[in-house]
């Protein structure tokens, strides 16, 4: 072999090297470059009349790139909002950061998702469907127990 059929080999060594690393070390969530979201620990107390009901889960982000819950639906209402506490004051808002490697914690007093106008009252051991929607990552639908309503999950702080 002469000098540039060798430096020509080491080049091309060192570019897959370089592209093999780049690859395995990419973090980015689903490979597409969005976030990897995960919930965990969902519930709805049982409501006390069909005028409302709230729901609270953890939504956990995997990946390097953070995120923000936009929009829920589910067939229990039309009217799905997400809320906001601040100094002991709920107010809605458009949308709530899921941070990158992560958790956005939806918890009684604190952040949650509000039913307005229920289609049926949800009783306990009842499943109600959510579709959770975000900004980057594709939408994350969940089954949410009914509990009691005075339940409170073990890891709540």
């Amino acid at each position: 072999m002469n000098r540039r059929t060798t430096r020509t080999i080491a080049a091309v060594l060192s570019l897959s090297a370089a592209l093999a690393i780049s690859g395995c070390s990419s973090d980015s969530g689903s490979g597409d470059g969005k976030p990897k979201l995960s919930v965990s620990g969902g519930y709805v107390p049982e409501p006390v009349d069909d005028k409302m009901a709230g729901a609270f889960m953890v939504i956990k982000n995997d990946s390097k790139t953070a995120d923000k819950l936009t929009a829920v639906t589910s067939t229990l209402s039309d009217d799905v909002t997400i809320h906001q506490t601040k100094d002991q004051k709920m107010q809605q808002v458009q949308s709530l950061d899921v941070p990158a490697n992560g958790e956005l914690k939806l918890a009684r007093g604190g952040d949650h998702v509000m039913f307005m106008g229920l289609k049926n009252k949800p009783k306990v051991g009842d499943k109600v469907t959510v579709e959770l929607r975000f900004e980057k990552a594709d939408p994350v639908k969940v089954e949410l127990d009914v509990k009691e309503r005075t339940y409170k999950p073990q890891n709540a702080n």
